[in-house]
């Protein structure tokens, strides 16, 4: 099923994390594990070897041995910060569970979660020391919160820092209660991830070590990894926290932490990763702003020559794409070769373009409960319309396809999740007989690679039965290049009945203004018509709908429908 293109990767297979991160100190201890700006001093970078991580680890594993927190569950919650990924290492390495909460959580959601995950433990960011009053009386459950900046211990209110400087201490001294851990059976819980309904009740997602560890290898087999990336995605997340996280540790990569969204670009410059993994919301934000600022500087119709002169070269052999597009090399740091996409399907165009630059775009697949990989494209079986081949630990089926072979998209294997946290009526109705529901349409295509067109909750049905995929429409919208962001809906009749496409869209003023259009409504809607024209009639725009703010989203930048 499409791994005929080439043979897999060789990669040392593991079990648990612990051996993991002993494989990545044994063979790569003196490597630089991460580096990240210094809170206090934004110019000065710091690096961690692997040997110094993995020592990080144990003291901090020591000292929550000390208060015998080795097998609980323990939250955090906070920014992207080295601090995370220490306490994310090792509570992975005790026989603890590791709840991450997403950040832009309200004070009530985030006692929902950590309520309904039974956490006796809240590693925290200073920004929610507010709430954590509030957090004591409604949570009795919770032991002890420890806060990475604080300074001193107040009540069970501990400080990181003199956390870790008593483990260190202890550890030192000779106590190896956490080093000697015993790890449990790899198919018990160990990742508990909350996906979406935090307002109501959670659904907690649960992993296992195995879940976790079959992730990485089998995408080490199919993915191809550089030396250096920047981590830019919310840790909380589980395509950051297992395919960004755990895949560069095994791969023995350089982590280079990004402080802050709105300084991705700075930080490309100035940490000049090989290879990156982002969200196709940054892909498309990268996408126009090239194109803007080449027709600001007057290189819009040089590139548009250059690009097909370059692929006529290439296929004679020469390649030329690191000096005729160098100056937007230069703008991603200068060794940018890989960007590694997933989270939703890609513009085709998009994947085109940054191919026929140099930076090879790779679009692959996945979902929490699948921990999360499914797919992924390959480097030399790349196709910018899917999502790439499935790892070698799964099976995927196509169910009650249409008639153009669309139908839900079931998974079986290695990296299915073992169910919502105790929530068996979830549990029944997305798993059976191991296979799991992802809700998701799409189909396999002739090269065995999949395809995904949109999600369950979000078709459209007509009232001439025609079910529409929103997701696709909306990328044919935003080709027109002023709209910044859209969402496809359907119009309903007095019946209740969906009878046609509205897109509501947030434009970008800036360059509205650049393009000197006056009659914005007008010519919007032609170039929508124009944009959408090669679609079947069904699934034409009829309604245009413009916001004046942009939409609301998650912390992976995806629209909140």
């Amino acid at each position: 099923m499409g791994q005929k293109n080439y043979d897999f990767n060789k990669t040392v297979k593991i079990e648990t994390i612990k051996e993991l991160m002993d494989l990545a100190v044994k063979d790569a201890g003196k490597n630089i594990a991460f580096e990240y700006r210094n809170k206090d001093n934004k110019e000065e970078i710091i690096k961690v070897t692997y040997e110094n991580f993995q020592k990080d680890t144990y003291y901090l594993g020591t000292a929550l041995a000390t208060i015998n927190m080795l097998q609980n569950h323990i939250a955090i919650i906070g920014d992207n910060s080295y601090e995370w990924l220490t306490t994310y290492l090792t509570v992975l390495k005790s026989n603890g569970v590791f709840i991450p909460l997403d950040k832009e959580l309200t004070s009530k959601e985030i006692i929902n979660v950590l309520r309904s995950s039974e956490s006796e433990v809240l590693f925290y960011s200073d920004k929610y020391e507010k709430y954590i009053e509030d957090f004591r009386k409604e949570l009795p459950n919770i032991k002890y919160f420890i806060c990475f900046e604080k300074e001193k211990d107040d009540e069970n209110s501990l400080s990181y820092k003199k956390l870790l400087e008593k483990g260190k201490k202890e550890y030192e001294a000779g106590n190896t209660t956490y080093i000697e851990i015993e790890h449990e059976d790899t198919n018990c819980l160990k990742l508990l991830v909350y996906t979406s309904g935090t307002t109501g009740e959670p659904k907690g997602v649960m992993l296992t070590e195995h879940n976790l560890v079959s992730s990485v290898y089998y995408g080490l087999q199919v993915a191809e990894v550089k030396t250096r990336c920047l981590s830019v995605l919310p840790y909380h997340h589980t395509y950051e926290a297992v395919v960004g996280i755990l895949v560069h540790l095994h791969h023995h990569s350089t982590i280079c932490i990004n402080d802050s969204l709105k300084n991705v670009l700075k930080n490309l410059q100035t940490f000049k990763p090989d290879y990156i993994y982002l969200v196709p919301a940054f892909t498309e934000v990268f996408y126009k702003n090239i194109w803007a600022n080449a027709k600001k500087t007057g290189k819009d119709k040089i590139l548009k020559i250059m690009i097909p002169v370059s692929n006529a070269l290439r296929k004679i052999g020469i390649d030329l794409r690191k000096k005729l597009f160098k100056s937007i090399h230069e703008a991603f740091g200068g060794n940018l070769q890989e960007i590694i996409c997933g989270g939703a399907p890609i513009r085709p165009e998009i994947g085109k373009f940054f191919n026929d630059i140099g930076v090879m775009l790779l679009n692959g697949y996945g979902i929490s409960e699948c921990s999360p990989l499914v797919s992924v494209n390959r480097p030399r079986f790349n196709d910018s319309s899917t999502v790439g081949v499935i790892l070698p630990c799964c099976e995927v089926k196509i169910v009650n396809p249409n008639e153009d072979g669309d139908g839900e998209i079931w998974v079986k294997g290695d990296i299915v999740m073992m169910g919502y946290y105790k929530d068996p009526e979830r549990t029944e109705k997305v798993l059976k007989d191991g296979w799991f529901n992802t809700e998701d349409y799409g189909k396999i295509n002739k090269k065995g690679q999949l395809v995904i067109n949109g999600r369950k909750k979000n078709v459209i049905v007509l009232n001439n039965g025609k079910n529409i995929y929103p997701e696709e429409i909306e990328n044919y919208v935003l080709r027109v290049p002023y709209v910044q962001e859209t969402i496809v809906k359907g119009i309903k009749n007095e019946m209740g009945q969906e009878t046609s496409l509205c897109a509501e869209v947030f434009l970008n003023q800036e360059k509205i203004e650049e393009l000197n259009i006056e009659n914005v409504e007008e010519t919007l809607k032609k170039d929508v018509s124009k944009a959408t024209r090669e679609l079947p009639s069904y699934k034409h725009i009829t309604k245009i709908e413009i916001r004046k703010t942009e939409f609301i989203k998650t912390t992976t930048n995806k629209i909140k429908r």
